[in-house]
């Protein structure tokens, strides 16, 4: 058990004082209340539209797969594009997504596959706002309000998963599917109002901005090169693969295991989000004792235990109870491995490694959601909610020691602008590429330590951007190492030095400490020359 008890504990509402945060946290429930509207609306015209227990769970799959597919991208651009503009385009998408909807809806043009395409286009809504916001948080709160920030997030989003279903069956049931659609349209247009109001702020570089297939390689790099990162999306895609099982097939559960109506699908949802909510006001207590590692697996294994617990009881007095447990230990998971992945990425890359996240998450959904769904289709529900279940519990076996937090955190605190490198002449930022050597000079005593920093010199250089890194002895005389490393551009050069963190300095620090000479280590940038080709 991991204690932390003598910090004090921040509580859960903390990071509303902040007005800022506030505000876009208002967006962010308005946003995902109209997504639960949206996706309550469809799931449930789906039945009505299609017997096929496959093409009701691909109602969730095209919700998540645009984000699978657009991921990326998406937070590429919302690294390198004004995130005001770019939050604004999103909330305008999915108002005129709605309008849509409304209007085929009204009109009886919608058939399973022209809902499906509909969905999959709100999806794109969401995979462009996901990154962005996430990108956001950060900035607007003191790094000690992060976990009780991200909790309210998921406060928002299992508010959303109460408010938006229950009001989705209010009007289902007394006005029609139409009707949610075109209060959709109302919604979002509210939230893209409160955030072309937003006064935000800018970073000013004098450089010029990312291309965006570089920014995409540098996003692909950086992730690449951090375990850690890597071990939580492996996590975050297991997990909610796990939970699709019942998610997706939610509208079977109670409308074939239940006997129920849209009202039961909404009672049941309903139920999930308030345990989410529950669970959510008490996590600063629970991370007081309990490290984010327990917590993930602690809450992945509950969840899937009260998920299989629902299809097995025939009574919905018990399911209720179940989900709600259900609904508290998804948040404790779902919150644990957020947390971990934004406290690794510095903000310029923040949107990029975001993006990630979401990637895994929505794929993790998509994929679970059509495999079991398909599973359903050939046996029945209670085997398909199973069948997820016990998979994610036996993926869970294989990778239980696998941490998500370190030791300590890297202090990605930013230290820029640090001091660009000047030149003789006037080089274009287009020029490239350049090639960076740094001459140290390592006593024989120090060589295995110094080869162990410059590992880790090595994953630093990479995330920054390098294309490429190498590290060289100079055969004649053992105490000289040069190293070498490499960036497309003089821009993406520059660029490295507005992207120091603290945790960078520690690294440079800890490379010059152990350099022997009388003098800095020397540095030279090279910058590759146009040959001029005979005519003759």
């Amino acid at each position: 058990m991991s204690k932390n008890l003598s910090s004090p504990l921040i509580k859960w509402w903390a990071p509303l004082k902040f007005t800022t945060f506030r505000m876009l946290w208002i967006v962010w429930l308005t946003a995902n209340i109209c997504m639960w509207m949206n996706d309550v609306a469809a799931s449930w015209l789906m039945t009505s539209l299609s017997t096929s227990a496959a093409m009701i769970a691909l109602v969730q799959t095209a919700s998540n797969l645009p984000v699978f597919l657009l991921g990326l991208p998406s937070g590429a651009l919302a690294d390198i594009l004004d995130r005001k503009k770019y939050f604004l385009f999103t909330q305008i998408w999915v108002a005129v997504n709605a309008s849509v909807l409304f209007i085929t809806a009204a009109f009886e043009l919608l058939n399973p596959g022209l809902l499906l395409v509909l969905t999959f286009l709100n999806g794109v809504g969401l995979a462009m706002r996901w990154p962005v916001f996430a990108a956001i948080v950060p900035q607007l709160i003191p790094k000690d309000h992060l976990s009780p920030a991200l909790a309210l997030n998921g406060i928002a989003l299992n508010i959303s998963r109460i408010v938006g279903p229950i009001v989705a069956g209010l009007v289902i049931s007394t006005l029609g599917i139409a009707e949610v659609f075109a209060l959709n349209v109302v919604f979002s247009i509210m939230a893209a109002v409160i955030v072309y109001r937003w006064k935000f702020q800018a970073e000013v570089s004098t450089l010029p901005g990312e291309r965006f297939i570089g920014a995409m390689r540098v996003g692909w790099q950086f992730i690449g090169q951090s375990k850690r990162i890597k071990t939580v999306l492996l996590r975050v895609f297991i997990f909610f693969m796990q939970t699709s099982a019942v998610l997706a097939l939610l509208p079977l559960i109670a409308k074939d295991h239940f006997h129920g109506d849209a009202q039961t699908f909404t009672l049941l949802l309903s139920c999930i989000g308030f345990g989410a909510i529950l669970a959510a006001s008490q996590l600063p207590r629970l991370r007081a004792r309990w490290n984010r590692t327990q917590l993930a697996n602690t809450g992945s294994m509950i969840q899937a235990v009260t998920s299989i617990g629902v299809v097995l009881t025939p009574e919905i007095g018990v399911a209720i109870p179940l989900l709600i447990i259900s609904g508290m230990a998804w948040i404790c998971s779902a919150n644990s491995l957020t947390v971990s992945v934004q406290l690794c990425l510095p903000n310029w890359v923040k949107a990029r490694g975001m993006s990630f996240y979401q990637v895994s998450l929505m794929g993790g959904s998509a994929l679970g959601a059509a495999m079991w769904g398909y599973v359903t289709e050939l046996t029945d529900i209670d085997i398909g909610v199973i069948t997820g279940n016990i998979f994610g519990l036996l993926c869970l076996a294989l990778i239980y020691k696998q941490k998500i937090e370190g030791a300590s955190e890297e202090d990605l605190t930013p230290v820029c602008p640090i001091e660009h490198p000047g030149a003789t002449h006037q080089i274009d930022h287009h020029e490239g590429p350049v090639m960076i050597s740094i001459h140290y000079q390592i006593k024989e005593e120090n060589r295995d330590r110094f080869k162990m920093v410059m590992a880790k010199s090595r994953k630093h250089r990479l995330m920054q951007g390098a294309l490429s890194w190498s590290l060289f002895e100079d055969h004649q005389n053992r105490e000289l190492f040069i190293e070498y490393f490499m960036f497309d551009t003089w821009a993406d050069y520059l660029r490295r030095f507005d992207r120091f963190t603290i945790q960078d300095l520690k690294m440079q620090e800890e490379r010059h400490s152990l350099h022997a000479g009388d003098t800095p280590p020397k540095i030279i940038r090279e910058i590759a020359s146009k040959l001029k080709v005979s005519s003759k």
